[in-house]
């Protein structure tokens, strides 16, 4: 699998300028049993030119190949690759029949057996270059064509795609031929579905899930088909181009690698957006705003879609920014900018400050081939990239942005684009340097910071100087707040300053009426994508006051700069703790509630802090907790609940946690749901307070395929070397494990609690996992990279053994790259714990 070749840029290049593609005619077989489909590929084409070339095919078995009705060798096919040589000029026809495997890792055709009712499931996810596992094709994004697909499935199977599809008979379904697309979007679903369909400006609309998931998701079908109703609504407000194909179905599909898919027609996520147990108000929002994200995909990426792979930012910035807005312009969410500024910007700033960071939009030179293109889907594209566009936006104007990227889907409908082509249609929609904006935002790395510093010049005077330690132009607002006089732990608002900062400004000086504020915050209402600091006098203001703040995105915007002044080692871990502990109490957003909290539960206590201080920091997070709990809103109790959770690590904590679990409630709290028991019997488990039996009862008790991860994850976390080993053989040695299996025991095995018991594993796993990922491929490089990576072990020892792993050059592009950023964390990780006390200062 994982030798097979990568698609260069100039092998797609020249394939553009040889061929046109008109249509795929694809017939697929799901009636063969577990292991394999049948797969039958017929491509009308059109060779521009003679010439010689290849087509793409990942076969379990190649029965037949025939060109214009003569059969080729199928020996012929090298790798992925079936050669077809000597094509004269003008129309011709390919036609593969072969035999294609299922996967269990979320790539190409995904097989899924729901232990809950033994119903199976099945799925395509052929982002990139993975419609090769399901169908011949020239695989690449700049030939689209007409897709007519039919498929055999059981009888009692239902068989979802890009478009209206309908039954011709017992177990046959006919597709409507899609407009042109790309190949990677292709898309077919089939099962027993549990549906939920409606219609909405004319088109049939449709929800669908597991059958064992059909009461969740009845629960929230009204709510999801009303933000999908509204977000359409106002797409065709903001958009001249209306949607542009004939149905919107969003399938919850098992085992799903990413969070959705925006295949055309048939938007697939992954299905724990169907929420089993309670929810908290953020996840509920996030759940929309992917909703959002990927309805605004059918404009970015399906109706214009990138020509290559550098310009994946053209799809995911885009759909990133547009999701957040139009979430907020559209519903009752109207906090998702909170959420954005608190946490999923942290995804931006943290991976553009790793080695492997690259530009928004890569230089073409730096995205070769699809391997390397893969290594960009990361939070570059999408975070720093709707942190970009948002600044796009407060620079050019709303009215001027729109006009450009309505243009874009005018001159490009149903084809494809480049960043040149996106520049040219925005410039011509305004009198601004849209190319100098570009080169500064899009082909740069790195964060730049801002710093203030404020002084009185007189009596009714005061001059605030930013310091800008970057290379991009910033048109940012300044909040400017004072102490409230019957409240001290109140913050007011005194007003909001534009202010714009060149690019090559190292200083930008303002004098401003009236005494200097209590506290400068830059940045206010996050309108860049930037690090700011804080000077002395706010940074103590903030210290007592900062729950204060009357604007949520205010208080989202000074406790990432929290985080980043902890990541960048200019404050104590303990120092944010502390800071969590005085402010976080009194907040009311849940967004910065669970981003805090989660925070200071996972890096804090567990990477960044000498492990002698652990447990004192998870003292104060569960104190912290409590008083949530107490004091907080309904939003923000179950946050709470699950830190709290989390936070047991004293023998009499782990009986007080023991008692709860056999009660099923937590007093002041919830009952325990599912989500809660495993995270609750998770802990027991790595404090040594629950059993294999314990274990097995709760896997009976919760059969689900979610109840199959949790006793996953629960067996690795048993504290005894027969258990460790086990774990330890099942992901790295037997590679029957899907991707969320393989991700439910990674995220068991390694606990800071067991350090001794796992410390021989830390040396074993760079070898293994390089043999791992070179066998089984992207998918579970990433998942090897997320979950099994020994980031808890903060060491000497694991940054050589990992460096050393670095340096050899057969390591895979995808693992490569992951490899990168863990050990840059952990390089992170030794700097902070070995931070000085007379070091601090924010």
């Amino acid at each position: 699998m994982c030798d097979m070749p990568a698609l260069t840029r100039a092998e797609a290049e020249t394939r553009a300028s040889d061929l046109t593609v008109r249509r795929y005619a694809i017939d697929l077989d799901l009636t063969r049993g577990e292991e394999v489909f049948g797969s039958v590929s017929v491509i009308e084409f059109t060779a521009d030119r003679a010439c010689d070339t290849f087509a793409e095919v990942k076969p379990a078995v190649l029965h037949r190949v025939l060109l214009d009705g003569v059969a080729l060798d199928p020996a012929t096919l090298d790798g992925n690759r079936l050669p077809l040589t000597g094509l004269a000029a003008g129309d011709h026809e390919l036609r593969v029949e072969a035999d294609m495997h299922y996967s269990h890792t979320g790539e190409g055709m995904h097989r899924f057996t729901d232990p809950a009712d033994g119903e199976a499931y099945v799925y395509t996810q052929l982002f990139m270059e993975d419609v090769q596992r399901v169908a011949a094709a020239f695989d690449q994004p700049d030939l689209k064509a007409v897709f007519e697909v039919t498929v055999t499935a059981p009888e009692a199977w239902t068989v979802l795609g890009n478009t209206v599809t309908t039954r011709t008979g017992p177990g046959r379904w006919q597709l409507a031929p899609t407009p042109l697309i790309s190949t990677y979007l292709l898309a077919v679903a089939a099962g027993p579905w549990h549906s939920v369909r409606t219609e909405h400006a004319g088109l049939p609309f449709g929800l669908h899930c597991r059958r064992s998931l059909a009461p969740h998701l009845d629960r929230d079908a009204e709510e999801l088909f009303d933000i999908t109703r509204r977000c359409f609504d106002r797409y065709h407000e903001l958009f001249t181009e209306p949607y542009p194909f004939d149905s919107y179905d969003q399938a919850f599909v098992p085992e799903f690698n990413a969070g959705a898919m925006e295949n055309p027609g048939l938007v697939t996520f992954r299905d724990e957006y169907v929420f089993r147990s309670a929810f908290t108000p953020t996840e509920a929002q996030f759940r929309a705003i992917v909703v959002a994200h990927e309805m605004a995909h059918m404009w970015f990426g399906d109706l214009v879609t990138l020509r290559w792979w550098d310009d994946i930012w053209l799809n995911e910035s885009f759909a990133e920014y547009m999701g957040f807005q139009v979430l907020s312009e559209a519903t009752d969410f109207t906090g998702t900018w909170t959420d954005f500024a608190v946490s999923r910007k942290a995804w931006g700033t943290d991976a553009d400050q790793r080695p492997s960071t690259h530009p928004v939009a890569p230089d073409p030179e730096a995205v070769p081939d699809t391997a390397s293109a893969l290594n960009n889907f990361d939070g570059i594209s999408y975070a720093k990239g709707a942190s970009a566009l948002r600044q796009l936006v407060a620079w050019l104007g709303r009215e001027d942005f729109l006009a450009g990227i309505n243009e874009h889907f005018r001159r490009h409908r149903f084809g494809n684009a480049t960043l040149a082509d996106f520049i040219d249609s925005l410039a011509g929609a305004t009198d601004r340097d849209v190319p100098g904006w570009a080169a500064a935002w899009l082909r740069t790395t790195g964060v730049d910071t801002l710093t203030p510093t404020a002084t009185a010049v007189s009596d009714d005077t005061w001059r605030l100087e930013i310091g800008h330690d970057g290379k991009r132009p910033h048109r940012i607002e300044v909040g400017l707040y004072d102490r409230a006089a019957d409240d001290p732990s109140r913050l007011v608002a005194r007003e909001r300053v534009t202010v714009d900062i060149e690019a090559t400004a190292t200083v930008t000086t303002h004098d401003l009426p009236g005494t200097r504020p209590d506290v400068v915050l830059l940045n206010d209402g996050d309108l860049t994508f930037v690090k700011i600091r804080f000077d002395e006098r706010s940074w103590a203001t903030l210290e007592e006051t900062l729950s204060g703040l009357p604007d949520p995105v205010s208080r989202a915007v000074t406790w990432c700069a929290a985080r980043d002044l902890v990541r960048d080692a200019k404050i104590e871990p303990r120092a944010y703790l502390a800071l969590a502990a005085s402010q976080l109490p009194a907040e009311t957003d849940p967004a910065i509630v669970e981003s805090v909290l989660t925070f200071g539960r996972t890096l804090v206590a567990d990477r960044y802090l000498d492990p002698a201080l652990r447990p004192d920091a998870l003292g104060r997070i569960a104190a912290t907790s409590r008083a949530l709990l107490a004091d907080g809103g309904p939003g923000v109790r179950l946050a709470a609940t699950r830190a709290l959770i989390d936070s047991a690590v004293t023998a009499g904590e782990a009986a007080v946690l023991r008692g709860w679990y056999d009660d099923g409630k937590i007093p002041g709290a919830a009952d325990l749901d599912p989500e809660l028991r495993w995270r609750a019997l998770l802990r027991l488990t790595v404090l040594g307070a629950a059993t294999a039996a314990d274990i097995d009862a709760e896997l009976e008790r919760d059969p689900s395929g979610t109840g199959r991860e949790g006793a996953a994850r629960c067996r690795a976390a048993l504290p005894d070397a027969g258990a460790k080993e086990a774990a330890w053989q099942s992901m790295f040695h037997d590679d029957t494990l899907s991707n969320y299996l393989f991700a439910a025991t990674a995220q068991g095995f390694w606990h800071p609690e067991q350090a001794d018991l796992l410390e021989p594993f830390v040396a074993r796993f760079y070898p293994d996992a390089v043999a791992l990922t070179a066998r089984r491929g992207a998918a579970i490089a990433d998942a090897v990279g997320r979950h099994a990576f020994p980031a808890t072990a903060v060491t000497p020892a694991s940054l050589a053994a990992g460096r050393a792993t670095l340096a050899d050059p057969g390591l895979t592009p995808a693992f490569a790259r992951v490899l990168t950023d863990r050990l840059d964390d952990l390089s992170r990780a030794a700097r902070i714990r070995n931070l000085a006390p007379a070091e601090n200062g924010a």
